[in-house]
């Protein structure tokens, strides 16, 4: 039963044909759009290295998170900047710090949307780690107590996910013990589980100002050729109270991407990165690709790969395109 039997191409003749038999659909429900917040007022600045990209306070943060939410865009991701860094990065659970207050601003505006914090040190320590430093090295258990603290502070804010980002080992399980202590049971967890140690998140660091001032974060982030280690990683944030687990990179680990929906029955997260971002972007300036088509192929082969949530500065594009 070959040629000429079986034209595979009599499934491909029209675009009415191959949306019938399409295997693999991204929609506007799989994405997450993140945002950037600072403390102050009226604020929208634009993010030199990533395109489209802004700083916000968190009063104009939610007009944003309003187009966000008509676009059908269901969750936001925030990331927050201090107005000053200190050696245990205490801003981070600041009652009124920028995380805390844009989430009660955009709760009280769009209740509807989800809204997940990044939980992390690396934006709010003076040596721009995601731990506590000492001696050159990066104290694990005393920054897991820290970062319990952290997304305390973002789930009384009323944020519905907290997503620690550092890859300190242990942290999920003391943030759920944390939350659960306080009375937090609903609030969800999803981990960067599988952060690997890329070359990806230059333009990122600069938004964040969040570059190490001392060494690199290959201590606690995981080295890239690693594949059994990073699902290692993942059994283990979910055993330690994880709802959502996340690959990052998306694009340079598909493959961990495919292993991770194949083993695990939760759902599996992918960020499309800034330097993932920024590099279509600039082909696409170039005048090298169709941006437009470029970008929904990149995503498609991230659901294709098997992740249900994509994080991407592509979404609100993708989402009026879908």
């Amino acid at each position: 039963m070959g040629f000429p039997n079986i034209r595979m191409r009599r499934l491909r003749k029209s675009n009415a044909m191959r949306r019938l038999v399409r295997e693999t659909t991204v929609t506007v429900d799989n994405l997450v759009y993140p945002l950037f917040v600072r403390k102050g007022n009226g604020l929208k600045e634009p993010i030199k290295s990533m395109d489209g990209c802004f700083h916000f306070s968190p009063d104009t943060v939610t007009k944003e998170a309003e187009d966000v939410a008509n676009l059908g865009i269901p969750a936001v991701l925030l990331f927050g900047l201090p107005e000053k860094k200190d050696k245990t990065g205490s801003q981070a659970w600041s009652e009124d710090g920028a995380v805390q207050s844009a989430i009660r601003q955009i709760k009280k505006a769009v209740p509807e949307l989800v809204v997940i914090t990044d939980v992390c040190l690396c934006a709010y320590t003076d040596t721009g780690h995601c731990g506590l430093a000492k001696d050159g090295k990066i104290d694990n258990d005393a920054t897991c107590e820290l970062l319990a603290k952290v997304a305390l502070s973002h789930a009384q804010a009323g944020a519905d996910i907290v997503a620690p980002s550092d890859m300190m080992d242990g942290r999920v399980a003391a943030i759920r013990q944390c939350l659960e202590k306080n009375d937090f049971h609903d609030t969800a967890i999803m981990s960067y589980a599988a952060k690997f140690a890329s070359a990806f998140y230059g333009p990122f660091r600069d938004a964040a100002n969040s570059a190490p001032a001392f060494g690199d974060r290959k201590g606690y982030q995981m080295d890239p050729p690693n594949s059994r280690q990073a699902l290692a990683e993942i059994a283990l944030d979910i055993e330690e109270g994880a709802d959502i687990v996340m690959v990052k990179p998306a694009l340079c680990y598909l493959d961990i991407i495919r292993r991770a929906s194949e083993r695990f029955d939760v759902p599996i997260a992918a960020y499309n990165v800034s330097g993932e971002y920024m590099m279509l972007n600039a082909a696409a300036k170039a005048g090298l690709l169709d941006k437009d088509a470029a970008m929904l192929e990149m995503l498609t082969s991230i659901k294709r790969a098997g992740a249900h949530i994509i994080i991407t500065y592509f979404a609100k594009e993708a989402a009026i395109i879908l």
